[in-house]
């Protein structure tokens, strides 16, 4: 539909970012932070005709919006002017062409972590210091980005001297089925308050690993048949999903350093281990290990392509038997059955910095640049077997990806500055919608840790969910203390406009797992003596309707867990901390990781 230039971009949603001019505060030194935003949002009473914000006047005929100049064949985006006939320009991806530059480094995706996931607690641990903090804001309907920086978590140093390299094979231990090392059975007392229809306590873990002074991040947990899976620090272990007892250990020589949000269908995996023990080593070998058993299988180091090789750390992901390893410059993908290498990084300008997994595979690229401040990127679907594309599409200049939110249908998040756009994608590459929030509407997915600067991942973020027609994302919550709560806005992947909101339980906050069964699963989020819980929401909206309700006896336990990750499978939850730390080791072997409910 034609927009005459003097009409408004719709409210709540995304209009026409302009370059700065001279003189213009420039974002924060070194690499520069991907940001949200769908344009820059019309400020109130602004002259009709004027670009919102403090950029300037629109030059006639440019395209509002992140999308850039379509290419041929492309279906045209719903912002600006569009031009007379099939071929013509219009407000989507291919812009203007890649010059020269370097890749651009990525930071963690914002919307941060903060809105609905890991309970209401979300305590830092005292060790941990400096992540940039950021704060949601809403000006004239759009969505912003405020951060504020401060010093990069450093990542954990084993205490070791000199320049040993780790040994070339991992060790396994079988367990013993007695549920020694982690595995804790529920004792009676967590389920002495158990009220009638709440699920019951399965177990609770604490931890049992010697961490380093600053504490490991938590990698899965992943369930492969009947046995929970998590890695940390230098071992990943499998318990039983019925009751916590540890069934097998795989002792690694090296830190643990990447994984994959899935694993492949058949419960492998192939993670990232550090090629030794000491601060100079990089996250630079690979280690296949099948879920359902503890074995170890294939391992092979990534051969450094060039010098500037593992500058960043490496992000994985899996899309039928084909694994990928992105990270800044380069990138790489094997078999996971058998480790061969499938395709290396690309010939061009434009060079895959991650990747999303799943149904399809998704790379998003870096191209170079004459001008680092502002960069060209792309997004491609890739055979997963040659790693030819299958379309390509580049969203205007100074946008850059930032996740993938769903693969199929393909929701992807862009950022430029301090703002933030959503688009969708058709199934050929072409440009769908984008997502228009309602004013007043604040939105934070949790997109996993926010201490992890370089090698990000694309996928694995919660409160978001998407089925063939609709994207579904819970909001920030709107209040503090007991009565914090949040809820569900529906959008019409089609039109980008919101189709329905759904409340929160009242003095609670959800957020979207998934899909299941053709309904929005959820976590309800346990609150001041509430229990959390997994729900459903019907693609019609609603209320939720509760599958598994946690006790409320046990909910100061479950507020506790850490940047938690919520798993559900076979009529099970499974709660997870994100990451272990404590001021002294009495406090760390307290530290509780994981626990399940069932019925």
């Amino acid at each position: 539909m034609t927009q005459p230039p003097s009409q408004q971009p719709p409210q709540g949603g995304f209009g026409a970012p302009q370059e700065p001019p001279p003189g213009s505060p420039q974002p924060p030194q070194g690499p520069p932070p991907a940001q949200p935003g769908y344009g820059y949002p019309q400020a109130p009473g602004q002259p009709p005709g004027q670009a919102p914000g403090p950029y300037g006047q629109q030059q006639p005929g440019q395209a509002p919006g992140p999308y850039g100049q379509q290419q041929p064949g492309q279906a045209p985006g719903p912002y600006g002017q569009q031009q007379p006939g099939p071929y013509a320009q219009q407000p989507g991806p291919y812009g203007q062409q890649p010059g020269y530059g370097y890749p651009q480094q990525q930071y963690p995706g914002a919307p941060t972590p903060g809105g609905p996931g890991g309970g209401s607690s979300k305590r830092k641990p005292a060790i941990i210091i400096g992540a940039a903090a950021a704060a949601l804001l809403v000006i004239g309907g759009g969505i912003f980005v405020a951060t504020s920086g401060g010093d990069d978590d450093k990542k954990p140093i084993a205490k070791e001297s000199g320049d040993a390299e780790p040994s070339t094979s991992p060790s396994v231990n079988e367990g013993n089925g007695n549920g020694d090392g982690e595995g804790r059975g529920a004792d009676d007392d967590l389920n002495a308050g158990r009220k009638a229809g709440e699920a019951k306590v399965l177990w609770l873990q604490k931890n049992d690993i010697d961490l380093p002074r600053n504490g490991s991040d938590v990698y899965g947990p992943w369930v492969a048949g009947d046995t929970i899976v998590k890695g940390m620090y230098r071992s990943v272990s499998g318990y039983s999903v019925a009751d916590g007892k540890q069934k097998w250990t795989l002792e690694l020589p090296a830190d643990l350093c990447a994984a994959p949000s899935q694993p492949a269908a058949n419960g492998k995996i192939v993670i990232g281990v550090k090629n030794g023990t000491t601060d100079k080593a990089d996250c630079a070998d690979l280690q296949m290990i099948d879920l359902s058993t503890g074995k170890a299988g294939w391992k092979k180091s990534i051969k450094q392509n060039g010098t500037w090789d593992f500058l960043s750390d490496i992000s994985l992901s899996i899309s039928g038997d084909t694994v990928t390893v992105g990270r800044t410059g380069n990138s790489n993908a094997y078999r996971v059955s058998d480790g061969k290498e499938l395709f290396g990084k690309p010939s061009g300008i434009c060079q895959p910095f991650a990747f999303a997994g799943g149904s399809k595979l998704i790379a998003a690229s870096s191209c170079r640049t004459d001008d680092t401040g502002n960069p060209q990127h792309q997004i491609q679907e890739l055979d997963p077997n040659t790693g030819k594309p299958r379309w390509t599409y580049r969203p205007k200049r100074g946008w850059e990806i930032d996740r993938v939110y769903s693969v199929n249908p393909l929701v992807v998040s862009l950022k430029k500055d301090k703002e933030w756009s959503i688009l969708s994608l058709k199934q050929n590459g072409s440009f769908r919608s984008g997502i228009v929030s309602d004013k007043g509407d604040k939105f934070a997915p949790d997109c996993g840790s926010a201490f992890a600067i370089f090698g990000k991942s694309l996928d694995g973020c919660t409160g978001v969910a998407a089925d063939a027609n609709t994207f579904y994302m819970a909001t920030a919550p709107d209040s503090s203390g007991t009565a914090r709560t949040n809820k569900v806005v529906a959008f019409d992947l089609n039109t980008g406009k919101p189709k329905w909101k759904a409340a929160a339980p009242a003095g609670r906050t959800v957020k979207p797992l998934r899909m299941e069964g053709g309904n929005v699963l959820l976590y309800v989020e346990s609150g001041y003596e509430k229990g959390g819980g997994i729900a459903t929401l019907a693609p019609t909206g609603g209320a939720p309707r509760m599958l598994l309700q946690h006790p409320a006896s046990t909910a100061e336990i479950e507020i506790d867990f850490y940047n938690s990750k919520v798993l559900y499978a076979g009529g099970r939850s499974f709660i997870a901390s994100g990451r272990v730390s404590a001021r002294n080791d009495k406090e760390e072997l307290e530290t509780k990781t994981m626990m399940a409910f069932g019925n």
